[in-house]
């Protein structure tokens, strides 16, 4: 598997859709990276030469994009700048509850977990 940014990506698929599990590159950026580095998108990821690997990843450190770890710092430190002034979306995100305005009488599933029955016991005797 090769390794690109101290993350490895998958050996048999194509370098285009292996760029993506680098937490922070998607789809348009990973085309844009072999568009600079003329690399055909077709390649499967086992393929490249180290040459390759090199360029890719010199391209994506010139792009200046926070990516993996300094990404993950980052939103966590907006995270914590949110629930410290303790504003709306906070109490939302502490609640567990969907923060972009979605409804939530009906659906945000994803977001509430499994349905929780509440329903009436029977009487014992």
């Amino acid at each position: 598997m090769p390794r690109l940014l101290g993350v490895e990506i998958p050996n048999d698929k194509k370098i285009e859709y292996s760029l993506p599990y680098i937490y922070g590159i998607g789809l348009p950026i990973s085309r844009k990276v072999l568009a600079a580095t003329n690399i055909d998108p077709n390649t499967r990821a086992g393929e490249l030469t180290d040459e390759q690997i090199a360029l890719i990843t010199q391209v994506i450190q010139g792009m200046k994009l926070p990516i993996e770890g300094d990404l993950r710092r980052e939103i966590q430190m907006h995270m914590k700048r949110i629930l410290g002034i303790n504003c709306y979306r906070a109490h939302r995100h502490r609640r567990g509850l969907p923060v972009r305005g979605q409804r939530t009488h009906t659906n945000a599933r994803t977001r509430k977990g499994p349905r929780k029955t509440v329903g009436a016991q029977k009487a014992s005797k």
